[in-house]
């Protein structure tokens, strides 16, 4: 209904706009129709002005004065004054302009009131020739014809208007019901869903202006499916990696349990230490990994200086590689170089390149990082390792996969963030093994800047 008063009521306001200038155009043209008439009666009274020895008189037999006077629905009044003999014949009561000064070059019209009754006046300066006196006539009119032909004219005009407006709000009230049923349907169906059911909403009824609406709640739905799906996934491979170290933890400490012999207990303690560590480095993998996945429909993208930042995290490398005796060189010809992006997970990914590396590389080896814009902004990492196994390049970016024989305790998640982060950036992730170098290559490639 609320639909319909905001379209009926500009409607009713139009009409109503239309009805107060419809008033003041009938009342114009209603004036000058029955005005042109009351000036020929006033021009047929000056036909019987007569001067007789420099006196002005009328001669107005009696049937000629019922003629003037008759009318079924108004009364009509006159009165002839001149400026020396004051009133010459009519009525004394009638409303007059006597005023010589004022422009009587063309008859004058005002309303005025007679007996109580509201008048219609014109006003006409005589002068003749036989007499230097100035001759009035005035005849005054109801208005009784005048409102009746107005209020003729208004109600033709109104009535189809309003009789238009109440079609018209059928018509409407009809449309609206019929256009709004596949709307009602619509919640309907959604009302009467599983909170668990994210199926598209079918399009059969729902005509093209709505067409719209449904689009963007089955893209909402989907992505919302896609969303749980992540979650439900991330969930379970969750359990089942943190399932393995807790079951050792558990072992080790039985296994020390049983030991009374402190020097017998350091192996157990050891393994405890170990599954630990692992567990930490999982559980970090893990947060950052959820993180990275733009459930909620994205993060911020501000500028990140990555020279800077590159730059930074390659020094904070710096200890944990020169444990294995690697040296990590960085190389960028600018001091500057803007990306958008979020500069906390662009730190991660760098981190998890970086830990690759130095984990899978070759003692007494090598790592090269090379920043350059040209034709775009590329982050190049290399390393003289054992490479990437041909047949393993596909799988390597699949969560919780390792390549067979890899050493070190990693829970093959480094390359699934480096991913998840790259595609978050829309940045394109190139892997390789360097031609040069002979170790992996991995380049990524900042085309949306």
């Amino acid at each position: 209904m609320e639909m319909l008063f905001r379209l009926v009521i500009p409607l009713i306001c139009f009409v109503i706009i239309d009805a107060v200038l419809s008033y003041f155009v009938t009342l114009h043209y209603v004036d000058e129709a029955y005005d042109r008439w009351l000036l020929d009666s006033a021009r047929s009274l000056t036909q019987e002005i007569k001067v007789l020895k420099g006196n002005v008189f009328v001669e107005l037999p009696a049937a000629a004065l019922e003629i003037f006077k008759w009318d079924e629905q108004d009364k009509t009044y006159f009165k002839i004054t001149s400026t020396e003999q004051n009133l010459i014949a009519g009525d004394p009561l009638v409303p007059a302009r006597l005023n010589p000064e004022t422009d009587w070059s063309h008859p004058i019209y005002f309303n005025d009131k007679m007996n109580g009754e509201p008048v219609r006046v014109v006003s006409m300066l005589i002068r003749l020739d036989t007499t230097p006196a100035n001759i009035f006539v005035n005849v005054a009119e109801t208005l009784n014809k005048r409102r009746a032909m107005m209020t003729d004219i208004l109600l033709a005009d109104l009535v189809p208007q309003i009789i238009l407006i109440l079609l018209t709000g059928l018509f409407l009230l009809t449309g609206l019901k019929k256009g709004l049923k596949p709307l009602h349907l619509l919640a309907n169906q959604i009302a009467h869903r599983s909170s668990r059911d994210l199926s598209p909403i079918p399009e059969t009824h729902v005509f093209l202006e709505v067409r719209t609406l449904t689009d963007t709640i089955n893209e909402l739905l989907k992505a919302h499916t896609q969303a749980i799906a992540a979650q439900e996934r991330f969930i379970a491979n969750a359990a089942h990696q943190l399932r393995t170290p807790l079951a050792g933890l558990k072992l080790q400490a039985e296994r020390a349990l049983r030991e009374q012999d402190l020097s017998a207990m350091r192996p157990a303690l050891q393994q405890i230490q170990n599954s630990a560590d692992r567990m930490s480095h999982l559980t970090t993998q893990l947060l950052i990994l959820a993180r990275s996945e733009p459930i909620n429909g994205g993060y911020e993208m501000l500028p990140v200086n990555l020279c800077k930042l590159v730059k930074q995290t390659c020094i904070d490398w710096v200890p944990k590689a020169l444990q294995r005796n690697i040296e990590i060189s960085f190389e960028s010809l600018e001091e500057a170089l803007y990306v958008q992006g979020d500069e906390i997970l662009l730190r991660e990914l760098l981190a998890n390149l970086l830990d690759n590396a130095i984990s899978y590389g070759y003692d007494k080896g090598n790592i090269w990082v090379k920043l350059h814009r040209y034709p775009v902004p590329c982050l190049t990492i290399e390393d003289d390792g054992p490479g990437f196994p041909g047949n393993e390049m596909d799988k390597v970016f699949e969560r919780f996969y390792r390549v067979p024989g890899s050493p070190g305790n990693g829970c093959g998640l480094g390359l699934a963030i480096v991913k998840e982060i790259a595609d978050l950036h829309k940045a394109r992730f190139e892997l390789s093994n360097s031609n040069t170098k002979g170790g992996a290559r991995i380049d990524l490639i900042f085309e949306h800047t």
